[in-house]
């Protein structure tokens, strides 16, 4: 198994080459690299303003629903008006949130090419190495070091992601629609808030876990080139 600080086979006729073969393999790992980065920077700028719109339409349902029920006394057609609001909300909230999951895949597979890509710079030149913050390896503890080079990645960022917002709003929504149908049928609020209530929880668990397995499977089809350096003090894989 190839470590961070040495190439794989596929990179052993790296000594053959020449210096101006070594200078055009650099000049077209570069270009892909920026090629990688404005991709990475564009996809992540369209899913921050889907995100910022569905932000925009969940307030001013939200508010009109507000407006609507005083002006209604919450009577009449304001239960058929609010469970339409609802429903239109949650789906563009399922819609977004199946964008954000994409855009979590994608980004992974940009911090991935560039991994690799800077592998393909060590060997080119092993001794620039030691100046990459970032990770060389394009396996996953390159990825979490790459994501987070200081310390290691824990529960913390994933809650503070834009994607656990966006679940929490949508799953916030479906509630508030099966509680609203429960209430117009029923007319009974115990029962809206606790059917409200599971919904919620429900939806927030099958979304949390579609994404999960979503993250899984890329894993399993990814084949790392280049893989990390165990820590200090452990023995490499397959050592008995």
């Amino acid at each position: 198994m190839a470590t961070a600080g040495s190439a794989p086979a596929e990179g052993d006729d790296v000594a053959r080459l020449t210096d101006a073969q070594r200078a055009l393999r650099a000049q077209i790992l570069a270009t892909e690299h920026w090629s990688l980065l404005a991709s990475r920077s564009t996809t992540q700028s369209e899913v921050l303003t889907r995100i910022a719109i569905f932000l925009t339409l969940v307030s001013a349902g939200v508010f009109g629903l507000g407006v609507l029920g005083n002006a209604t006394s919450f009577r009449g057609g304001f239960a058929a008006v609010a469970i339409g609001v609802l429903l239109l909300l949650s789906l563009l909230g399922g819609v977004t949130q199946l964008r954000v999951f994409a855009t979590a895949e994608e980004d992974l597979a940009h911090v991935l090419a560039m991994n690799r890509l800077r592998g393909a710079y060590v060997d080119l030149d092993p001794g620039v190495e030691r100046y990459f913050l970032m990770s060389a390896a394009d396996d996953l503890a390159g990825a979490n070091r790459t994501y987070f080079p200081f310390a290691s990645r824990d529960r913390t960022q994933m809650l503070a992601s834009s994607m656990m917002l966006i679940l929490v709003v949508e799953s916030v929504l479906v509630g508030l629609l099966w509680g609203s149908v429960v209430w117009a049928l029923t007319d009974a609020a115990g029962w809206a808030i606790a059917v409200g209530v599971v919904a919620a929880v429900a939806s927030f668990v099958l979304w949390f876990l579609r994404g999960y397995r979503s993250y899984r499977a890329l894993w399993r089809r990814h084949v790392p080139l280049r893989h990390s350096d165990p820590p200090a003090g452990t023995a490499p894989a397959g050592t008995p």
